[in-house]
């Protein structure tokens, strides 16, 4: 409990339907092993805990969760020791530690309330749960574990004893401590990253400051999640969170100047709030205080999951109190009903976090390097053109050797640029380069590419199966009006040509295109049909490079968007291309027997292969 209240506007309201149906899902069989297992005898949960193996979460996943779990002091308060709510939580961890891929739990202080040394042998008790899976943790000591008018220059104290570095020598995650050992850092890893999770004292002295400079200047390219007593607080629940005068200190000498520092959590004051503040580099650090100790049950041992998302680019944050979803088999009263789950805007939200942006100034994302072309000659690749090697718009040679060659055709009228050599890519396009297509059709201008009339591609059907793959990007001035149906990559001739009777007898029979709604859409007649056959994707983002590929087995075609399969994949059976004998169109898109269209964006490296193929054997590597 901090010195002065801050009170919130009262409980939130009960239960949502979600919360009902998390509760609902979670009073089956894992959660009544949950309660089960706190009232076993700790040799029974010593085996227990045996059974379930090493900790092991997936650190290569992009996807991770951060356990925060706030003050816990009305729980071990003198004679009054309640630590089954704690344990709640902590077994919580370890039934859902694969599904929410958990890699790291930090307390935020006072875990008890008079820092008496029975009160840390209850909760060090509690804390053995995580101890024998090897769960990695941090604590920190808040005003009540220790005397509040000290610093970490304190000496020896109960809590000391119980958390101190002894506690964390053997854990793998444990970096190490200053010499005083009330501050200590952790690593872990997760999404591909090392990760230090700094945990300062209530009040860290000059030489705490200095020493946890020192760790994060020891650690230039890990992000920092800085966990401490007091940082931030608020008056009102729903108020934006503000820094103490002691979290001004903080900020002015240690955060504010540590730009791998980009979120702080801290208990202390009630409500619960957040806030974000710019750095000194300009950057954005997001500062949340979590505190539920003046709630049910001296906060009930409630924790904070916070989901790391770094592909949506999204951090999502619950609150829950695993030891009320526990008991929600056996049926809850009017305040455990309540406190089940938070779903306050302070207590349920997201922050959109550009991680890679965010982190680049100490831990720049290294570009995949460019990947020799002879790698991406495959067997049964067809033809594979890649503007790297040189800047020339006027012919651009297939890297097979088999003449699939491409000439620049100009629409009169057109400016030069309207076609241009550009170091713009896909940050996993084995070229480094591409080509800039200025089209337009309102009127038509631009220019595109397109193979010789000899080239041994313009014949090939492709009955076997097939597989074609193009990197591609929209700009942020793309118009529906303007350059929809345009096409990364087409074949010459039209439908009627070929004597297909069941479609538009103008439309191209072999197309790449983007609808107006910039939904790829692989529209061909097959070999063995008399209609044309369409494969879907979605509606892409401008200014966002991606990867394209269809593959055809022979039987049926399936277009993948970033190595990912769409759903709008027809099930009809398709085998081959028709084909006239004519040339392929790159950037090129035929109507009524000319030019209708040419596309607006760029285009990376393009292959086309006789077979089909797999996933992982694309030129994109996710």
């Amino acid at each position: 409990m901090c010195d002065t209240h801050h009170i919130p506007d009262g409980p939130q309201l009960g239960a949502s339907r979600r919360s009902l149906l998390v509760g609902a899902g979670l009073a089956g069989a894992a959660v009544a092993g949950l309660t089960a297992m706190t009232a076993t005898p700790a040799e029974a949960a010593d085996a227990a805990d045996a059974k379930r193996g090493a900790w092991r979460p997936d650190t290569d996943d992009s996807r991770f969760t951060l356990v925060v779990m706030p003050d816990t002091q009305y729980l071990f308060d003198g004679e009054s020791l309640h630590p089954a709510p704690v344990e709640a939580s902590f077994r919580y961890l370890l039934d859902h530690a694969e599904d929410e891929n958990i890699v790291f739990m930090s307390h935020l202080g006072d875990l008890t309330q008079n820092g008496q040394a029975a009160e840390f042998a209850a909760i060090g008790d509690a804390f053995r749960i995580l101890d024998r899976r090897g769960v990695p943790y941090s604590v920190v000591a808040g005003n009540h574990d220790i005397a509040s008018s000290t610093d970490d220059q304190r000496g020896s104290t109960p809590y000391l004893d119980a958390f101190g570095p002894a506690r964390f020598r053997d854990a793998p995650s444990f970096g190490g401590a200053s010499p005083d050992g009330y501050n200590t850092y952790h690593l872990f890893r997760a999404a591909g990253l090392q990760w230090l999770v700094l945990a300062l004292d209530w009040r860290p002295s000059a030489a705490g400051i200095a020493w946890a400079k020192g760790v994060i200047a020891a650690h230039p390219q890990a992000p920092v999640i800085l966990t401490t007593h007091e940082v931030v607080y608020a008056d009102e629940y729903g108020d934006e969170a503000q820094l103490s005068d002691h979290g001004q200190a903080l900020w002015d000498e240690l955060i504010d100047g540590s730009d791998q520092i980009f979120l702080t959590l801290n208990g202390h004051y009630w409500p619960p709030a957040r806030t974000t503040r710019k750095n000194a580099a300009g950057n954005d650090t997001h500062l949340h205080i979590t505190n539920y100790q003046n709630r049910y049950y001296g906060g009930a041992a409630m924790i904070r999951l916070y989901r790391f998302d770094l592909a949506r680019g999204t951090i999502d944050v619950e609150t829950i109190s695993p030891w009320i979803l526990g008991k929600a088999a056996k049926g809850l009263n009017e305040l455990e009903r309540e406190e089940i789950e938070l779903t306050g805007p302070q207590d349920r939200f997201s922050v959109e976090i550009d991680f890679g942006q965010r982190f680049a100034g100490f831990a720049p994302v290294a570009p995949r390097p460019a990947r020799p072309a002879a790698r991406m000659l495959i067997p049964g690749t067809a033809a594979y053109w890649r503007f790297d090697a040189s800047h020339d718009t006027d012919r651009v040679v297939d890297l097979t050797g088999h003449g699939n060659d491409l000439s620049r055709i100009t629409v009169p009228g057109t400016a030069d640029s309207a076609l241009a050599w550009s170091d713009e890519h896909h940050p996993d396009q084995p070229g480094h380069a591409s080509l800039y297509f200025g089209g337009d059709k309102s009127p038509l201008r631009g220019a595109y590419l397109r193979t010789a009339d000899n080239a041994p591609l313009n014949s090939a059907t492709f009955r076997s199966g097939y597989t074609v793959e193009a990197f591609f990007k929209l700009p942020a001035d793309w118009d529906s009006d303007r350059n929809a149906w345009a096409a990364l990559l087409s074949r010459w001739g039209l439908s009627g040509e070929a004597g297909k009777t069941g479609g538009d007898p103008d439309e191209p029979i072999v197309t790449l295109s983007l609808s107006g709604d910039r939904e790829l859409q692989w529209c061909v007649y097959p070999l063995n049909l008399d209609t044309s056959v369409t494969n879907w994707g979605h509606e892409l983002p401008l200014g966002v490079w991606w990867h394209a590929a269809v593959v055809n087995d022979g039987r049926h075609t399936t277009l993948y968007v970033d190595g990912c399969p769409v759903a709008r994949n027809p099930s009809t059976r398709a085998v081959g291309l028709t084909a006239l004998g004519l040339p392929w169109l790159l950037g090129g898109y035929e109507y009524g027997g000319k030019i209708d269209q040419i596309l607006h964006g760029w285009i990376g490296d393009v292959r086309i292969a006789e077979r089909a193929l797999k996933p992982g054997e694309f030129m994109i590597s996710r």
